[in-house]
């Protein structure tokens, strides 16, 4: 390889990068849902209009749900705001015909709940970070 100069992407270059994987991928194996990425994020407010807690998700390219972010402020927790939250994304992706969810979560997050709600580890990064493990979790629906 000669010639060549590595930077800094702009917002067009991660666009470039990252359809020429989707196009890559749905060549291999054909996407079986349309749109390809479905966003399905939901959120809880309080009496005030304040947000206490939500979940961001994305169901892509072949009816698989992967969870980004399950988040409850603090003062909350405990309460049934992140299992009710949890339960809504998956009744969304079960009607769009999701078989598959899967997400990771650290060792000082949320593990035991994702357990409690059917979820299994299929891989642990140890180190990541430093002294904490990093779980990789799945569910079939």
């Amino acid at each position: 390889m000669t010639n060549y100069v590595i930077e800094e992407s702009t917002d067009e270059g991660w666009h470039v990068v990252d359809n020429g994987i989707i196009k890559y991928n749905s060549s291999k194996v054909p996407f079986t849902q349309e749109p390809t990425f479905l966003a399905i994020n939901r959120m809880i407010k309080d009496s005030n209009g304040d947000i206490i807690a939500g979940i961001n998700s994305s169901l892509y390219c072949w009816k698989c749900l992967y969870i980004d972010v399950l988040w409850v402020k603090e003062d909350f927790r405990k309460e049934g705001y992140g299992s009710g939250l949890l339960n809504e994304v998956e009744k969304v992706a079960k009607e769009k015909g999701c078989k598959l969810i899967h997400l990771d979560t650290f060792d000082f997050q949320a593990k035991d709940f994702y357990i409690k709600h059917g979820y299994e580890v299929f891989g642990v990064l140890d180190d990541c970070p430093m002294e904490h493990k990093r779980y990789y979790m799945k569910k079939n629906i």
